[in-house]
């Protein structure tokens, strides 16, 4: 009797070499499913006129801005990168970046363009994603991704304890701005990499 033997089912990779897993549950989606569910606490206690309104808010947004960088570190450790993962912790950190600057400009600590800037970039770039996964491709987080989304959110976190200020203004004011440039020239790269991507799926049709 001759044994059947089977080839195994080719496992998807990212541009990393990382295996991608198709299981919902693993350590770093719970991670990401508990920060998501600070933003909207976050965001009514910073809006609040409560007086310790602003150290809950701080309190929350800290820790939902530090298991950022947790969730990804377990995650490539542990090799249970899931695909779920690599789609909600870009969503949720975005969710999370837009719930500080709306709420920081509601409160009167930042000048209107900043969220309208950072807002109409992320709606590119959700736009973007979409037409890319109708081909069937997601592109990894780029490096200069990573440092824009650090340093809004500690610039952010910085403008909710309302500390350090130098002068007139508030230190968290310049990283702001520092992760505007940054974050106008990462959608710069993502768009060469879509079209790259894109014209990739075109050659193989």
């Amino acid at each position: 009797m001759v044994e059947e033997t089977r080839t195994p089912e080719p496992r998807q990779t990212d541009d990393t070499g990382e295996v991608i897993h198709h299981s919902v549950y693993s350590v770093a989606n719970l991670i990401t499913v508990l920060r998501l569910l600070l933003v909207p606490f976050f965001f009514a206690a910073l809006i609040s006129e409560s007086p310790r309104s602003d150290t809950i808010a701080l309190v929350l947004y800290a820790v939902a801005a530090s298991t950022d960088w947790v969730d990804g570190q377990i995650a490539r450790r542990t090799h249970t990168v899931t695909q779920v993962g690599k789609v909600i912790d870009p969503l949720v950190d975005r969710l999370l970046l837009a719930s500080g600057v709306i709420g920081l400009y509601l409160i009167g600590r930042l000048p209107l363009w900043i969220p309208l800037v950072l807002i109409l970039r992320d709606v590119y770039l959700l736009y973007g994603s979409y037409v890319l996964e109708r081909h069937g491709r997601i592109l990894p987080v780029v490096y200069i991704g990573k440092v824009t989304t650090a340093v809004l959110l500690f610039g952010f976190t910085l403008l909710i304890a309302g500390w350090p200020t130098v002068g007139d203004s508030m230190v968290g004011l310049w990283f702001v701005y520092a992760g505007i440039a940054l974050s106008l020239a990462t959608a710069v790269v993502y768009t060469a990499k879509a079209r790259e991507a894109l014209e990739k799926v075109r050659q193989a049709e």
